[in-house]
């Protein structure tokens, strides 16, 4: 036998609450809510907050009203809020529970942050732990260290009315401060002028650090910069000024990524570190080939998972590439060849240029390239598309994916080198999409210089001697404010600012290793909060061009099957009947001469049913066991005729099942049957011809005319299946064509003979006299002959009583005679006897002769 055991958590339920069901209560009168034997009444939550019963579900904890003795509840709060009051309750056994003259609220709590201070002490008042609405705090900083910021916050709301300060070292003045030296290049123009934003990004982080005393107390950080103009033979010349001439420098920060190559490859021989703000060659990343080198840019490798998505997302296949002949974009695109591999996508043509790229432009129309990958500097970009401009390489059927760190409107800079118009260089860039990483944090919170993202960038923009849309190196300029961060707290914990013991920065030399390598491993460890961010991805897209245009929606194969099966049956189904009917009863004149008078219009009707049931059942059995749904046949793409920048994929919708040729095999194969039959018992039928049969001849040719359309019209139509104008077209005329024409044999003789003779026979008429089709003069003799039979009987009727009267007559003579007596006859010859004289033969009572007429 199967038994019936309750859930482990009913259980449960039974086991907490069996205190108050034992003790519910019974004759001795009733009890206050709050009663010993009831437990204890259940506590609503706090506002913004819950509460956790223990061993109970949400669903139980609605069903009940009490909770039992020694049950405990514990509050939780939501969001950035804390238990104030009691956090536990647990149930008395006076039916109350513990500590309810203290209510348990959920307040909004401030940062706990304030609540501690580097290099010195907080002090709260106004309430304990957790800082709550109301809550003050005072900051005081330890001996040799003074306090950057407000000394007191008040927390309101959650917020604390003033930033977080912090506690610097007392420094030693700057005019007994040691100088060290920074060599930068910056390209404040060329390929990528990134300069322009970067440089005043640097010198704002060398403020910052310098004015904090917690940071290089005895150092000053002092920069030394040339431009570079992003050209690596400019780089070179400034490279040995720099490293030739006094003051020696500490560390060298390139920006572009052919100066940064560069300079880093040189910079292992003379045991420099190398900090780069704006360098994404991804073979920077080789670290045997630059041991020095860092940077705070991510590599441009980054862009590619993002381009290949973007190709699987939109089916793309085949892309074209050009870029610009350096290292870095080289690198990429290497990269990019071989994530595209791995994803089924192939490159299938690669150009590049170092000056002029008219040449690999021209080369990519007359290839025909759609998607295409460009990989080159700014200054480049403007001479791109330039030509792409002129070769008219642009519009819905070309896509470009361009590098997202130009300037906002590069596009529409003035540039000497090319010759078009801001117009024309916006419409040969509408369309493009580019990828981009995010540098600037987008959290507002503090970083280490006490600054957010925000406040950075209005700092920064101040500092601009134009808007920042126009500014090359704006995106970049946080990774150039973070670098000399970095570069500070590295050289701080070299030199042992942060309490440890150092080395002195001034014995720095080109040819000391030591303090090289300290600098590398503090490099290493360095970790902080910036303005910048981890290198992320993101998409900005002008416009998403499609290139696929489904054709129109068919009408549904469902119901076309439906209406076809059932309208063939019903209109052909009916004919058929009426042809069979007619064959059947008048070949065989004798066996069917009693049925011809019985056969009632309602069987010819079942006939036609059953024909259409048979419809019904196999569709019906063919849509359970294997359902009808839409495929799509995709053909190969079309170029229109107008030029409206469009490819055209042409698809057509078919409704099939997976059996879909089985299925129709058996229902074209009895229909085609039917059609045969019909065929057959139509030129039986064909001679038929009496004076009621008026329309039996016309419908066999309707029947002829319906079998020779369908034969012709099922093959055709599925040999252009594919072709869906020509089968339509196909169909719909043969379906016209047989319903139009089987209309006109039909009813046009019956229309005229209306018109003509004034009469109209029913078909019970037509049927029920008509005679038979191989006998035609024998049935016409019959019908005479049977007239004849009817006006001898009538004669016969007549003499057979005119022989009864003479009968009687007779019989009345011969009785008077019998009465009179014998005369003698007289005797002697020549005299004749007398008596009754004799009837002649043809008078005979036994009618032989007479029955001879009509046997």
């Amino acid at each position: 036998m199967r038994s019936s055991r309750p859930p482990l958590s009913q259980m449960l339920l039974l086991l907490l609450l069996a205190p108050l069901f034992l003790s519910a209560p019974g004759a001795g009168g009733a009890q206050t809510p709050n009663a010993t034997s009831e437990g204890c009444q259940i506590i609503h939550p706090p506002w913004e907050g819950g509460i956790r019963y223990r061993g109970l579900t949400r669903d139980q904890v609605k069903a009940i009203n009490f909770l039992p003795v020694d049950y405990e509840i514990e509050y939780v709060c939501r969001g950035e809020r804390e238990v104030v009051g009691p956090k536990v309750r647990k149930c008395l056994a006076n039916g109350s529970w513990t500590d309810m003259d203290t209510p348990s609220r959920c307040v909004r709590i401030c940062s706990k942050s304030y609540l501690m201070l580097e290099n010195g002490k907080v002090f709260l008042t106004g309430g304990d732990l957790p800082a709550l609405d109301g809550a003050r705090v005072d900051f005081r900083c330890d001996p040799d260290f003074h306090l950057v910021g407000g000394s007191r916050s008040v927390c309101s709301q959650g917020q604390w009315s003033s930033p977080k300060p912090h506690c610097q070292v007392n420094r030693t003045p700057h005019s007994e401060r040691r100088a060290v030296y920074i060599g930068a290049l910056f390209p404040m123009s060329g390929g990528w002028p990134g300069g322009q934003a970067c440089q005043p990004a640097v010198e704002m982080a060398l403020e910052d650090v310098n004015s904090r005393r917690d940071i290089l107390p005895d150092y000053e950080l002092k920069l030394i910069h040339h431009d570079s103009k992003c050209d690596p033979g400019q780089a070179t010349k400034y490279l040995y000024e720099l490293l030739y001439n006094d003051p020696i420098k500490i560390i060298l920060m390139p920006g572009c990524s052919s100066v940064s190559t560069l300079v880093a490859e040189a910079a292992r021989m003379w045991n420099l570190i190398v900090l780069s703000y704006g360098s994404s060659s991804p073979a920077l990343s080789n670290r045997q080939r630059f041991p020095t080198f860092f940077r705070t840019h991510p590599s441009a490798t980054l862009h590619n998972p993002t381009r290949v998505k973007l190709f699987e997302k939109w089916g793309w296949k085949k892309i074209a590439t050009i870029q610009q002949t350096t290292e870095v974009f080289t690198s990429t695109l290497d990269d990019l060849e071989e994530r595209v591999k791995e994803a089924g996508i192939e490159i299938t043509f690669r150009q590049s240029f170092f000056s002029d790229p008219a040449v690999p432009v021209k080369n990519l129309k007359r290839q025909d390239a759609r998607i295409i990958v460009g990989l080159f500097y700014e200054t480049e970009a403007r001479k791109v598309f330039c030509e792409v401009y002129k070769e008219r390489l642009f519009g819905k059927k070309y896509v470009w994916f361009l590098i997202g760190w130009y300037a906002d409107n590069w596009f529409k800079i003035y540039d000497p080198s090319i010759n078009c118009t801001v117009d024309e260089m916006t419409e040969a860039v509408e369309g493009h999409i580019t990828t981009e990483i995010v540098m600037l944090n987008p959290a507002n919170t503090r970083s280490i210089s006490n600054m957010t993202s925000q406040e950075f960038v209005e700092k920064l923009t101040k500092r601009l001697k134009r808007h920042p849309e126009e500014t090359g190196g704006f995106q970049e300029a946080p990774l150039a404010y973070d670098a000399i961060w970095a570069l500070a707290l590295a050289l701080n914990k070299t030199s042992g600012g942060d309490g440890r013991s150092g080395v002195r920065l001034e014995d720095f030399n080109y040819n000391n290793q030591t303090i090289t390598d300290q600098i590398y491993r503090a490099m290493n460890s360095s970790s902080f909060e910036g303005v910048s961010v981890a290198a992320t991805k993101r998409l900005a897209t002008m416009t998403a061009p499609r290139m696929i245009f489904p054709g129109p929606k068919q009408i549904s194969g469902l119901a076309r099957l439906w209406l076809l099966g059932l309208g063939f049956s019903l209109g052909y189904g009916s004919m058929f009947t009426k042809i069979w009917w007619v064959h059947t009863v008048f070949t065989k004149k004798e066996e069917k001469k009693e049925w011809r008078k019985t056969l009632e219009p309602w069987k010819l009707y079942t006939t036609v049913g059953l024909l259409v049931g048979m419809d019904v059942l196999t569709l019906t059995i063919w849509q359970i066991v294997d359902p009808l749904h839409r495929t799509i046949e995709t053909f190969a793409k079309e170029e229109p005729k107008e030029d409206i920048d469009v490819s055209i994929l042409p698809q057509l919708e078919h409704c099939s099942s997976k059996k879909m040729n089985t299925w129709l095999g058996i229902f074209y194969g009895y229909k085609g049957l039917l059609l045969l039959l019909g065929i057959f018992l139509a030129y039986e039928t064909k001679s038929v011809s009496t004076e009621k049969i008026n329309d039996h001849r016309a419908v066999g040719m309707a029947i002829y005319n319906v079998a020779v359309l369908c034969l012709i019209t099922a093959p055709v139509t599925m040999i252009l299946s594919s072709q869906q104008d020509a089968a339509f077209a196909f169909a719909s005329l043969a379906i016209v064509f047989s319903s139009y024409i089987t209309l006109v044999v039909l009813f046009v003789p019956k229309m005229r003979r209306l018109i003509t003779r004034g009469e109209w026979q029913s078909e019970a008429q037509d049927t029920m006299k008509t005679g038979s089709s191989t006998n035609n003069h024998e049935e016409e003799k019959s019908r005479l002959l049977e007239k004849e039979n009817r006006e001898l009987e009538k004669i016969i009727a007549e003499k057979e009583e005119r022989v009864s009267e003479l009968r009687h007559q007779l019989q009345s003579r011969q009785q008077l005679r019998s009465r009179r007596p014998p005369l003698t006859p007289p005797e002697g010859p020549g005299v004749l006897p007398r008596g009754p004289p004799e009837l002649p033969d043809r008078l005979s009572c036994d009618g032989s002769r007479v029955h001879l007429l009509y046997k």
